[in-house]
């Protein structure tokens, strides 16, 4: 009974020493192994066992790309400003066994690696060149940490500068600057506006003043053309009436000529036009010689008749 507890006791123990050396390393992840404390192999992402009391893991390293935000760091400028600055780093392990052996605090050393790059590179640019430059910084400082950290199996894969913070007056003064550049804009949109609305309302204007005439042409062609027709109907009118006229005068004219009067009816009819001559106002009247003739005619017969009922 003794023995069977003994045997698994041990076989226990058996089991919980091979768990315990069986490693699961996950994605984007790598373990350090050491062979009785010196360098063996890196592990990558899987199943891998060890061998127990020989190997152990000395080193657990993420290999995704890492952000290390360091806070503000004091530099001064060429042109004597301090002010201070803080810096973001990017950064991926490429080498497990350099970073695991290549310096005790690498994260450390990256730190003062970077404050000490920074107040290099700052101290190089004044003021205004500083403030403007955020670029051309950041590629300094990415190329000299990058090979500074080489060693450490770091690669560094980016650098920005995250806050720029001058001094007080310096910042009340770029405050002012701002806000003059603003008001300075503001002036030239607002000039811009009322440029562009004069002309859209000179341009309203021309194209109603270019309506209207058009539109008094319009009038002014229409009425022409109205005169034109009440003209052109008019004077046909008259055309018609005078032909109208001349046609009953040649109708009477060919009547009379089919009818062919005697010369006593013809001296009748102008003694009835002369009586309608003398009915006017005109002053003067010129008789023509047969009228005056046949005066003289009716005299005669109007005597001889009297005569003749004298002798009666």
């Amino acid at each position: 009974m003794v023995t069977a507890l003994i045997i698994l006791a041990v076989v226990a123990v058996v089991l919980y020493i091979v768990i315990r050396n069986i490693h699961i390393v996950p994605q984007s992840s790598a373990y350090v192994v050491e062979h009785l404390g010196e360098y063996k192999k890196t592990l990558k992402a899987g199943i891998h066992p060890t061998i127990p009391f020989v190997e152990r893991i000395a080193k657990k390293i993420n290999l995704m790309e890492q952000v290390a935000d360091f806070p503000p760091q004091p530099v001064i400028t060429k042109d004597n400003v301090r002010m201070q600055i803080d810096t973001v780093v990017f950064f991926q392990i490429t080498d497990c066994k350099l970073y695991a052996y290549g310096h005790t605090t690498p994260m450390a050393a990256i730190e003062n690696l970077t404050a000490t790059t920074l107040r290099n590179i700052i101290g190089e640019l004044e003021l205004d060149n500083t403030l403007t430059s955020r670029d051309l910084i950041n590629v300094k400082m990415r190329s000299i940490l990058d090979e500074a950290t080489d060693p450490w199996g770091i690669k560094v894969t980016r650098v920005e500068l995250k806050n720029i913070i001058p001094p007080k007056e310096i910042q009340d003064a770029m405050e002012k600057q701002m806000k003059a550049e603003r008001e300075r804009r503001e002036a030239i949109l607002r000039a811009e506006g009322e440029k562009n609305a004069t002309i859209l309302v000179a341009q309203g204007k021309k194209e109603s003043m270019i309506l209207e005439a058009e539109a008094k042409k319009q009038s002014q062609i229409l009425h022409a053309e109205a005169v034109k027709e009440s003209t052109i109907r008019e004077a046909e009118g008259q055309a018609a009436a005078i032909l109208a006229v001349q046609k009953a005068t040649a109708d009477g004219i060919r009547m009379i000529n089919e009818a062919n009067p005697s010369e006593g009816m013809l001296a009748i009819r102008r003694m009835e036009a002369y009586e309608k001559a003398a009915d006017g106002k005109a002053t003067k009247i010129i008789v023509p010689s047969e009228l005056q003739s046949m005066a003289g005619l009716v005299t005669s017969i109007k005597e001889v008749a009297t005569e003749h009922t004298e002798t009666k």
